[in-house]
């Protein structure tokens, strides 16, 4: 038991997940009368709002992720374990993990989120997702992979649906990819594959709602919208994907778009931890915290960031699964735990809005700050790089991607087109790290005879 970790008077705090909210909370319990322990099945910190640009050849993989270790070399109260957490024993105050049982006096679920696919397995099955480094490499390596196939097929239909690229989620993280994967139309595959007639080549983004950017401003979502007009991406709005088969991206039993490329951001879960009582998991699946972000019906349990489902007055369905909140719900724990430490009372967490943005290509971005406050274009994009450049975790990495990013802007190209790995739909696996059940793989293959359409959960 306890994986040969240090026996310690000091109580021991188990954080699960190092992901934002674990990795301020690790570093904010430095010098806490407590033993830290942090488990993650990656021995990386992975910054997840760059992944797109990985994916798109923009930047390197290791310019976003950074070794835990290193991170926290130094902190002598700190300890790491890299392992697959399989169950929570709330009644022993244990973690059962892939190499072995560890036990905590606080337990701390930092987990994050998953892909929503909201019950349709054809699009578990097929779509491609973006919510880790080895997602964002499949995916640059499978589109890469596409237009090399195009360059072979004399079947216009195969060719047609080995170029479009549909991005399914109108969101901050299918804006970007959509108007990253513009720019490398632009800019990128006519050098690499001036035998294509790229004019044909379709960039769809598909949004189930209304508007894009649907948590922004107003001002933001005619502002993306206009950009993404602008860039050539095609908006289809009140459009629902309800299946994904034999490259057909079905949005009704009959109509479909033609694609061996379908990107799914349309939706996450939290991504619970098995073990707690069902009744306090929510719909999707976030753990129902108090102010405190401590786990209802337990004492030493806590959850934050995108698991954790913390309803306010002003926020009924909850706080927003964004970074900050992570970031500050830590800070706010950090505090509460030594106060609890002292026999004292924990205080009430309140979430300071400081703004939200996203990027849509070179020059363009929007940014909402709190107050109505609105800008975009190029000083929007100024503020979106200065932010998420000074965000990054390791100096290393800033100087990376500042110089990945220049040589970008200045030379409209990204070098970083590899296919290092090719990658086939049979090798996919989850973000759980399991793998996927087979499907269909390779060329195009068209079926005359639609397939069986799943309306989503509700």
């Amino acid at each position: 038991m306890d994986t040969n970790l240090p026996v310690s008077t000091q109580p021991r705090v188990v954080i699960v997940g190092c992901g934002f909210g674990g990795l301020r909370l690790a570093k904010a319990l430095r010098d806490a009368p407590v033993q830290v322990v942090v488990v993650d099945r990656n021995n990386y910190h992975n910054f997840q709002p760059l992944l797109y640009q990985v994916a798109t050849g923009a930047l390197e993989a290791d310019s976003i992720a950074y070794p835990i270790r290193k991170i926290f070399a130094g902190q002598k109260n700190f300890f790491f374990r890299m392992a697959d957490v399989q169950r929570i024993n709330t009644a022993g105050n244990t973690l059962h993990t892939s190499v072995g049982d560890i036990r905590y006096d606080y337990l701390v679920l930092s987990t994050g989120s998953l892909t929503n696919f909201f019950g349709i397995e054809s699009l578990e099955k097929n779509a491609m997702q973006i919510k880790s480094i080895p997602n964002a490499l499949n995916l640059r390596s499978f589109i890469f992979q596409n237009f090399e196939k195009a360059l072979l097929t004399e079947n216009p239909e195969e060719k047609q649906a080995l170029m479009n690229i549909v991005v399914v989620g109108g969101g901050p993280t299918g804006v970007e990819i959509s108007g990253s994967l513009a720019e490398m139309r632009k800019h990128v595959l006519p050098k690499d594959y001036p035998e294509l007639d790229l004019s044909k080549m379709q960039i769809i983004l598909v949004e189930a709602g209304a508007e894009l950017l649907g948590p922004m401003s107003v001002k933001s979502q005619q502002d993306a919208m206009r950009y993404m007009n602008e860039l050539g991406v095609q908006v289809r709005l009140n459009t629902h994907i309800k299946g994904y088969e034999n490259c057909r991206a079905y949005y009704s039993e009959t109509e479909f778009i033609p694609t061996e490329n379908l990107i799914w951001a349309a939706g996450v879960n939290g991504a619970e931890v098995p073990g707690l009582p069902p009744e306090i998991v929510a719909r999707n699946k976030r753990i129902t915290v108090n102010q405190w972000n401590q786990v209802q019906g337990l004492t030493n349990v806590f959850a934050i960031g995108d698991v954790a489902n913390m309803v306010t007055d002003e926020m009924p369905r909850g706080l927003p699964m964004l970074a900050p909140v992570a970031q500050q719900q830590a800070e706010h724990l950090a505090d509460n735990l030594q106060r609890l430490l002292k026999g004292q009372e924990p205080v009430n967490f309140v979430y300071k809005n400081k703004g939200v943005m996203a990027i849509v290509s070179r020059n363009k971005a929007v940014v909402d700050l709190p107050k109505d406050v609105h800008f975009s274009g190029f000083f929007g994009w100024l503020t979106w790089l200065f932010v998420h450049l000074m965000t990054l975790v390791g100096f290393r990495n800033k100087v990376v991607a500042f110089v990945d990013w220049a040589f970008s802007y200045f030379s409209s190209d990204q070098a970083l087109r590899l296919i290092i790995r090719p990658f086939s739909r049979r090798d996919v696996k989850d973000d759980q790290g399991k793998k996927k059940a087979e499907h269909n793989t390779g060329t195009p293959q068209y079926n005359p005879t639609p397939p069986a359409i799943q309306t989503p959960a509700a």
